[in-house]
């Protein structure tokens, strides 16, 4: 669905290359999780997908169409939610029968239902909201607009913990399984239990880019003693549990994926694609 093909980008007037011959391709229906170090391009990414921005050379597409020509049937397929923004200047009302034009799949009842589970009224003054407020109505038109891919930059910036728990919510109720969500953020646990997939950067390389149930099958996450630690162990770091270490998994072993640790360990090059 999304293909990143020696992708090279940078922004004007400066010399920083945030991508160069970066290729990254992603399959249609899943949730992934972008994981990267601040000023790694992880919004640019997202940007350029959109269509806001344009390679400098390489191609991004989605559905094999260059993502940059912005044609209509391409944007009424894509939505993203930018990290910060701000309301229109116009009545909640308004705002709808705006997305319903450019949107074909846009659900009234879907919104309905989703500002109810972000405890919002049903026809918020858009004009009155907090920045929290503004988030939970943006992101409950996002998810209203049907499109088969939808892109959030740290979506729960802004949101107090009652908050993110209502957005896990929202969005493990309402996203479909044919649609691709992709939510870059560098708050890994609000959000790990919505990832079936995860994709780690760091300049201008994909680190890791795995499903969560392959990672499951290969690595254990767990606690262990000082004294139990040996050369099976990938990666560690000390906590007041013992050492919280990743290593291969043994037969009829589960654990849950320590999202922190393995971006840790990415980043430090003890975990990869192989």
């Amino acid at each position: 669905m999304i293909d990143v093909r020696d992708l090279c980008f940078h922004y004007q007037g400066s010399k920083h290359q945030v991508f160069d011959r970066f290729s990254l391709q992603l399959q249609p229906g899943s949730v992934y999780g972008l994981l990267g170090k601040n000023g790694t391009g992880k919004s640019t990414l997202l940007y350029l997908i959109a269509g806001l921005l344009r390679p400098n050379s390489g191609t991004v597409t989605v559905n094999d169409k260059e993502s940059w020509l912005r044609l209509p049937e391409m944007l009424q397929e894509v939505f993203i939610v930018p990290e910060e923004y701000a309301m229109p200047d116009m009545s909640f009302e308004a705002f709808a029968d705006m997305m319903r034009a450019f949107y074909p799949h846009f659900s009234d009842e879907l919104l309905g239902k989703c500002l109810a589970d972000f405890e919002m009224p049903a026809r918020p003054n858009l004009k009155e909201l907090s920045m929290g407020q503004k988030k939970k109505v943006y992101m409950s038109f996002a998810i209203a607009t049907g499109t088969r891919l939808l892109m959030m930059d740290e979506p729960t910036n802004g949101l107090d913990i009652p908050s993110k728990a209502l957005f896990r919510k929202v969005v493990a109720n309402y996203m479909e399984d044919d649609r691709t969500l992709i939510i870059s953020t560098h708050q890994v646990h609000d959000i790990e239990s919505l990832l079936d997939h995860v994709v780690i950067i760091n300049q201008s390389r994909v680190l890791l880019n795995s499903s969560i149930a392959d990672l499951s099958h290969r690595y254990a996450f767990r606690y262990v003693s000082p004294q139990e630690m040996d050369d099976t162990v990938l990666y560690a770091e000390p906590s007041l549990q013992g050492n919280a270490v990743i290593m291969p998994r043994g037969d009829g072993e589960e654990t849950q994926v320590d999202l922190e640790l393995l971006f840790n360990a990415a980043i430090s090059g003890k975990i990869n694609n192989r």
